[in-house]
């Protein structure tokens, strides 16, 4: 099952409107020791910059053919080997990772679905005890060049809400103004 559609431009327009490497940085810290989980990893923008933080490995999932190529392309060339691609429908099947296996889990501009708390669930049963998630998404007080229609983003207050029931603590804004104008981040622990 798809997320509600946002209209993913070309690679080279996404990769304009924020940067990645700074994103990650601000969100994921200097470095994550042990297992990062991304949910919807489209053109691998986050993967590889969270690849190239943490000592384990970043799953990256997505349910389009052509991402998972496409990130399995871009680790290949740059030599990243801790890298898993995974083509997967995670809204519908879950993560397909072990309970309480994971480090940080990403969830990046994709809380516009309809139900977002069984996504939020899966990466709280996901992530080990004192785990962190990392959430970002289009900003809904203002227009900015793409994303999903302003009617169905959700605040941040809306996000921390979704985040403390599906068992999320001590949840923080991080942020994003540097790398990501048109985002905001928050951070939450298991």
């Amino acid at each position: 099952m798809k997320v509600r559609e946002s209209g993913m431009p070309e690679e080279a327009r996404w990769a304009g409107f924020f940067d990645g490497e700074a994103a990650i940085g601000r969100l994921l810290g200097a470095t994550v020791h042990g297992d990062v989980l991304e949910f919807g990893c489209g053109y691998g923008s986050f993967t590889v910059p969270a690849a190239r933080r943490t000592s384990g490995v970043v799953t990256a999932l997505d349910i389009e053919p052509a991402m998972i190529e496409r990130v399995r392309g871009k680790a290949a060339s740059l030599g990243l080997r801790n890298i898993r691609a995974e083509l997967r429908d995670f809204i519908a099947d879950g993560s397909g990772v072990a309970a309480a296996s994971q480090a940080h889990a990403m969830i990046f501009n994709l809380l516009h679905l309809a139900q977002p708390l069984p996504l939020l669930r899966e990466a709280h049963r996901a992530l080990r005890d004192g785990g962190v998630l990392s959430v970002m998404h289009w900003r809904s007080d203002i227009p900015t060049p793409r994303g999903p229609p302003l009617a169905i983003r959700p605040t941040p207050q809306q996000c921390r809400q979704w985040l403390e029931e599906a068992g999320f603590h001590g949840i923080e804004s991080v942020d994003l103004q540097n790398g990501c104008p048109f985002h905001f981040g928050l951070v939450g622990r298991r």
